[in-house]
């Protein structure tokens, strides 16, 4: 699989409403850390992810974590 390019090296701090959202993988979205589709035609896919509530989070820019959309600060290393 590809590598992903590391669009900032910090999360991306966000309020959301409830609702579905797709995090981008490939680091190419320039809507980021939302997907745009720039992965197509990549070995990228986007992660789909629901809230139930309005919610502040700390969503990874880097494409590192270890916990997927959510920065578990693995840009720091």
């Amino acid at each position: 699989m590809s590598e992903a390019q590391c669009p900032q090296n910090a999360p991306y701090g966000v309020e959301l409403e409830a609702g579905t959202y797709f995090w981008c993988t490939c680091g190419q979205s320039v809507n980021q850390p939302f997907c745009n589709g720039a992965h197509k035609g990549s070995d990228f896919t986007p992660v789909k992810f629901e809230l139930k509530q309005t919610e502040s989070l700390w969503l990874c820019g880097c494409k590192r974590s270890g916990k997927g959309y959510l920065c578990d600060g693995s840009h720091k290393s």
